[in-house]
C-alpha cells in the first residue's frame, strides 16, 4: 500500500515527499515521523507486516491529540494524510477529516482498508486487504492437520481460528479445506443456538464417523464464536456493563453478585478456565477480549462429558483423542499473496490520486476485484460517513464503522450448507498448499471475491463419496481429478529428477568403507541383538550404487574378505532376477514426503518387469494381521 502511495505521489511530482509517522496514530500527535525515500522504500516493497513504519494502538480522541495532529500536519505542510486500518482506524480517520476540515488545513484524510478478519466490506469495498493471504496461510496449516488426521487417524484437531466479530476467515478457510465441521457464528445467532446445542453438534460428527470406523476429525471454530452465542452474548454484555462502572473488592464475586438470574447460573457452569478470562482486563473499548478465550478447549471439555454419556448409554463406543490449536497472529504478516500485492498497491496509488483530488474522508477502493487480471480492476472512492452506524463502547452507543458479517443467504455460506452434512462423515480434506507466486494456484481468488463454483463442490464431493464406497473402478482417477485442490493436482503430474545412478535398469552396490564398533561393548551388544546380520560381511560396510550391474548379496562368503576383494566379486555378481515380490509399510507419525517413498518403489517395479509391489495398509497392524 505504501508502494502504490509513494510510486504514485513521486508520478504526479518528481519532487512530492512521502512521510511515514511512526507507531501509528501516536506518531500524528506526537510528530515522530520519518521520510520515505526510495532507497527505504525498495527494501520493503511487496513484504507483509508493518514493520516499515510500526504500527500502534492508539487511538486520536482527546481534544489535545486532535489539536496536536492538526499541529504536526500543518508544519510539515502535509496536502494529504493516509490511514491504513480497520474499521475503528477508519473512523479515526473520519473524526480526524472533520477536524480538519473545522480548521480549515489543506490536509485531506483518505483511509485504506485494512483487516485479515474481512468485516470492512460493504457494497463499494469488495474485500479488506490482508484477508486473501491470511486465509491462505491459515488453509494451508489447516490442510496440513487434515492430512495428518487422515494418516495417524487418531486425533480430532479443533482448530480457533481469528475473526472476532464476524467468521468470515473461518468461513473461507473451511472452503478451502473442507473440514468436517466449521461454526459460522452469524448462523448460531440466527438460529438461537446454546453452548450445549454446539456441543451436541460436535458430539454427533464424532459418532457418525465412530460408526465409520473414524475416529478423527477436523473442527473449525471462529475466535468470536462464543460472542454468537445468544446466551454467551447476554453474559458477555452484562459483564461489559458491570465492568464499565467503578468498584471495589474481589471482581469475581461483585460481577456474580450483580449479574441476572440466567446469566449467573451460565457463569456458574462454565468451566473455571473459561470464567476466569471473561473477567480479564479489557480491550481499548472495554469489552471482553474474545481472544483470549480458549472457545476451542470449552467446546472439547463439553464433549468429553457429553460423549462419557453416550457411552453410558452404549451410543459411543470409540475413543475421543482431541487436541486443540489457535492460529492467530501467524497469518498477519506472512509475504504477501499475489492478489494482495497488486490489491495493495492499486489501493495506494488511488489513495494518492484522492489526495490530489481533495476528497477527504473517504475510503480507497478498488473494485471488480473477482476478475483476475488487474488491468480491469476498477479504482473509486467511497464517503467514510456512508459506512457509519453505531455500536456499544464502554456502555455507551457510539457512531463507528458498521462490521460486515458473514451473509447467510450469501454464496459462501450456501455452498458450505448444501455440502457440510456430507464432509461431516466424508474425508473430503483439501491440502492447498504454502502461497504460490508463480504457477500453478498463483492467480487463485479468495471466495470473498470470487463466489464458489457450488456444481464443483457437490460433485467433487460425490467423487469421494464414491470413492470411499468404492462404487466403480474409476473412483480414484476420479478422486484425483476432481478432489485434490489445485496445487496438489499441479504437483501430482510432476516427474520428479533422481540421480542418475538410480535411473538405470539394473544396478550394482559398491562397497566403500568398513564401519568398525565404538567399542568391544558395543560390539558384543550388537553380535548380541543381530547375530545373524553380523554373519554376513556386507552388514558392516557403506555402500554406493554404481553401474548396472546389480549384485547378489548371497555371493558374501568370507568375512575376512578385503574390500577390493569385495568390489571385484561384486562387480562380477548375476544380474537381478526379473521377477520379485516387495512390500513397504509406513511407521509411526506421519512426515512429508513419505508417499514419494512408494512412488519411488513403483519406479524401481516398472524399471525391472515382473516385480510385484504391495503396501500394508495401516501400519503395524496391517503387517500382522495380512
Amino acid at each position: 500500500m505504501i508502494m502504490g502511495l509513494f510510486d504514485m505521489v513521486k508520478k504526479l511530482h518528481p519532487e512530492s515527499k512521502l512521510f511515514g509517522f511512526l507507531a501509528g496514530p501516536h506518531g500524528v500527535f506526537t510528530g515522530n515521523f520519518m521520510e520515505i525515500t526510495g532507497d527505504y522504500m525498495n527494501l520493503y516493497r511487496n513484504m507483509g507486516g508493518f514493520d516499515m513504519i510500526r504500527s500502534g494502538r492508539h487511538k486520536i480522541e482527546k481534544p489535545e491529540q486532535f489539536e496536536a495532529s492538526l499541529k504536526y500536519v500543518t508544519e510539515m505542510d502535509l496536502d494529504g494524510l493516509a490511514v491504513i486500518g480497520g474499521d475503528d482506524s477508519n473512523t479515526n480517520a473520519c473524526l480526524l477529516a472533520e477536524y480538519f476540515a473545522k480548521h480549515n488545513s489543506k490536509c485531506t484524510v483518505i483511509g485504506c482498508p485494512k483487516t485479515i478478519d474481512g468485516d470492512l466490506k460493504n457494497e463499494h469495498i469488495e474485500v479488506s486487504f490482508g484477508f486473501d493471504t491470511a486465509t491462505k496461510v491459515y488453509s494451508e496449516a489447516i490442510g496440513n492437520l487434515c492430512t495428518d488426521a487422515v494418516s495417524s487417524r487418531k486425533y480430532y484437531y479443533f482448530v480457533r481460528i481469528m475473526g472476532r466479530s464476524a467468521s468470515h476467515i473461518a468461513l473461507e478457510c473451511a472452503l478451502k479445506t473442507r473440514v468436517n465441521l466449521c461454526f459460522v457464528g452469524e448462523e448460531v445467532e440466527a438460529k438461537d443456538q446454546t453452548l450445549m446445542d454446539l456441543t451436541m453438534q460436535v458430539c454427533d460428527v464424532i459418532c457418525k464417523r465412530a460408526e465409520r470406523g473414524k475416529d478423527y476429525g477436523m473442527i473449525l471454530v471462529p475466535e468470536g464464536l462464543i460472542e454468537f452465542i445468544p446466551e454467551m452474548k447476554i453474559l458477555i454484555s452484562e459483564i461489559n456493563e458491570i465492568l464499565a462502572r467503578d468498584f471495589t473488592g474481589d471482581i469475581e464475586e461483585y460481577v456474580v453478585q450483580n449479574l441476572s438470574d440466567s446469566s449467573r447460573a451460565l457463569f456458574n457452569r462454565l468451566p473455571n478456565s473459561v470464567s476466569s478470562q471473561l473477567l480479564l482486563d479489557r480491550d481499548p473499548h472495554g469489552n471482553v477480549q474474545v481472544a483470549k478465550i480458549d472457545t476451542e478447549k470449552l467446546l472439547i471439555l463439553m464433549a468429553i462429558d457429553e460423549l462419557e454419556n453416550r457411552k453410558r448409554a452404549g451410543i459411543y463406543k470409540s475413543n475421543f483423542k482431541p487436541q486443540s490449536h489457535y492460529f492467530g497472529y501467524e497469518g498477519r504478516c506472512a509475504l504477501p499473496s499475489n492478489f494482495d500485492s497488486s490489491y495493495c498497491y492499486a489501493i495506494g496509488m488511488n489513495a494518492a490520486i484522492l489526495m490530489m483530488n481533495k476528497c477527504s474522508g473517504y475510503m480507497s477502493c478498488i473494485k471488480n476485484l473477482g476478475d483476475p487480471n488487474p488491468l480491469n480492476w476498477v479504482a473509486a472512492g467511497c464517503p467514510i460517513p456512508a459506512m457509519i452506524g453505531m455500536e456499544r463502547r464502554k456502555g455507551k452507543d457510539k457512531p463507528v464503522i458498521t462490521k460486515a458479517l458473514v451473509k447467510l443467504d450469501g454464496a459462501m455460506f450456501k455452498c458450505y450448507e448444501a455440502c457440510r452434512s456430507r464432509w461431516a462423515v466424508l474425508d473430503c480434506y483439501q491440502s492447498p498448499g504454502p502461497i504460490q507466486f508463480e504457477g500453478a494456484a498463483n492467480d487463485a481468488l479468495n471466495f470473498m471475491v470470487r463466489d464458489p463454483d457450488l456444481d464443483y463442490f457437490i460433485y467433487s464431493t460425490d467423487v469421494q463419496e464414491r470413492y470411499e464406497k468404492r462404487l466403480n473402478t474409476e473412483s480414484v482417477l476420479f478422486k484425483q481429478e476432481a478432489a485434490l485442490s489445485e496445487l496438489s493436482r499441479a504437483r501430482i503430474k510432476e516427474r520428479l529428477p533422481i540421480p542418475q545412478t538410480l535411473d538405470d535398469a539394473f544396478y550394482r552396490v559398491n562397497p566403500i568403507k568398513k564401519y568398525t564398533p565404538f567399542s568391544q561393548l558395543v560390539e558384543s551388544k550388537i553380535l548380541e541383538q543381530y547375530p545373524l546380520l553380523n554373519n554376513l560381511p556386507k552388514s558392516s560396510y557403506f555402500f554406493e550404487i554404481k553401474d548396472k550391474i546389480a549384485a547378489d548379496f548371497g555371493t558374501y562368503k568370507n568375512p575376512d574378505q578385503t574390500l577390493e576383494e569385495l568390489n571385484a566379486e561384486v562387480s562380477e555378481s548375476n544380474v537381478l532376477k526379473s521377477e520379485g515380490k516387495i512390500a513397504v509399510i509406513q511407521m509411526g507419525n506421519p512426515a512429508p514426503g513419505c508417499n514419494n517413498i512408494i512412488d519411488g518403489l513403483l519406479r524401481f517395479q516398472q524399471q525391472c518387469k515382473g516385480v510385484t509391489l504391495v503396501g500394508f495398509t495401516n501400519g503395524i497392524d496391517g503387517l500382522k494381521q495380512g
